[in-house]
């Protein structure tokens, strides 16, 4: 039985999985407050499949990149419940989660990073190709084309539209948050037990006196 968390992206999403079959799992759309709303979703999720929290074998949860706040709600969460049921967590990349449903072929997971940027990985028949990066658009947009070739792909997240006017076959699919569900299945996967630890691919926005990074570094 895995317990799979996000909240690095625009919603607080949760699932539970026993193998294959989804028991339950919903989505809350939000930028903000998944600290408040995490533990009362995952508490509703486990009533709603009838189990215990000591059913569960392990936790999966989304490491970034993302929100920076959100993903260490869900980091702090999922570490707290794997220690106090002596239960492995495995992290999971919001990338890799974006591209999941999407199958085999070509796919680009897209997160727009702001202020010019992207957050990209690439997958082909589901495996890496690159490690998560963060790029100009301009720099994206070259990647992508020289991955493609011109071919058929498909661009994936929030970051799709930013991208889908220079690669004009390609499919788009603006999902602004991962499925829980596709978590799950990955976390399943996952191999070792190591503690998850945040994915951060740029300074942060935030600054304290003196031009030092604030605590929203990622």
């Amino acid at each position: 039985m895995i317990l799979a968390i996000d909240t690095c992206l625009e919603a607080c999403s949760a699932a539970l999985l026993e193998g294959a079959t989804v028991l339950a799992a919903e989505s809350l759309p939000m930028a903000r407050g998944h600290q408040e709303a995490l533990a009362p979703l995952v508490e509703k999720l486990v009533a709603q499949a009838g189990i215990a929290f000591s059913d569960l074998d392990r936790i999966g949860v989304t490491v970034g990149p993302g929100s920076f706040t959100g993903l260490r709600v869900g980091l702090a969460f999922a570490k707290g419940l794997g220690a106090a049921l002596d239960r492995p967590v495995a992290g999971i990349g919001a990338l890799a989660a974006l591209a999941e449903p999407h199958g085999p072929g070509l796919v680009f997971p897209l997160i727009d990073a702001r202020r010019g940027q992207v957050y990209l990985q690439a997958f082909a028949q589901g495996r890496p190709l690159m490690a998560p990066d963060a790029l100009e658009i301009d720099t994206a947009a070259a990647r992508l084309a020289e991955l493609s070739g011109g071919g058929a792909c498909r661009l994936v997240g929030s970051g799709a539209a930013l991208l889908a006017g220079l690669l004009p076959g390609a499919e788009v699919f603006p999902d602004g948050a991962c499925d829980p569900a596709a978590v799950g299945r990955l976390a399943a996967a996952a191999p070792g037990t190591a503690a998850p630890r945040p994915l951060y691919l740029r300074a942060p926005d935030a600054r304290l006196p003196g031009g030092l990074p604030g605590p929203e570094a990622a």
